[in-house]
């Protein structure tokens, strides 16, 4: 007879409960997924860069309409609670002071991966969709690509366009804004 291994899954207050006793720290560069505690990718200085490029574009394009943070953390449900590159959410007078974010409160989540595109797009988009995350855009740098994800369903999203330098795209919430994929993915390397 062999032995059962059984996989503890620890929930976001289980999560929250270790930072506060210290055994996690704000400099743990660390997101709960599905129970697990894994491990983010370091930031590469594209990846910083294109963060701050959106950054700069987001704030400049929706002013007041909505909040827009940088690695900050989502409630999805119990068990995750990941942390996008840029999440733009509905404005609150309190910025989520009280508690974090969730799914009903994101109109845009934007993940950028140097090195980590395919766990992002296996992974973490999926999560998205199965919360209900109305749009994702998953910015591959090495494949210079923006992928946008729309349609949420328990499978996955419905449409997924891949977008390249020379597009220009619109988050669904704020049509009017258009952003260039290239304004998005910077200079080319020469």
């Amino acid at each position: 007879m062999s032995a059962q291994i059984v996989k503890y899954r620890f929930t976001v207050d289980d999560y929250h409960r270790m930072a506060q006793a210290g055994i996690l720290s704000e400099d743990d560069r660390v997101e709960l997924i599905e129970g697990e505690i894994v491990m983010m990718s370091p930031i590469g200085s594209r990846h910083a860069a294109c963060v701050r490029r959106l950054l700069h574009l987001f704030v400049h394009g929706v002013g007041d309409k909505a909040i827009v943070a940088v690695q900050d953390p989502i409630c999805l449900e119990e068990h995750s609670e990941p942390q996008p590159d840029i999440s733009l959410l509905k404005p609150r007078k309190d910025f989520y002071a009280h508690k974090h974010p969730g799914p009903e409160d994101v109109l845009l989540l934007v993940e950028v991966a140097e090195m980590s595109a395919g766990y992002d797009r296996e992974v973490k988009v999926p999560l998205y969709a199965r919360y209900g995350i109305k749009e994702v855009w998953l910015i591959d740098l090495e494949a210079e690509a923006v992928e946008v994800c729309r349609g949420p369903s328990a499978a996955g999203y419905r449409e997924r366009v891949i977008m390249k330098r020379g597009d220009a795209l619109s988050p669904r919430a704020f049509p009017d804004i258009t952003l260039p994929v290239d304004e998005i993915l910077g200079p080319t390397e020469e």
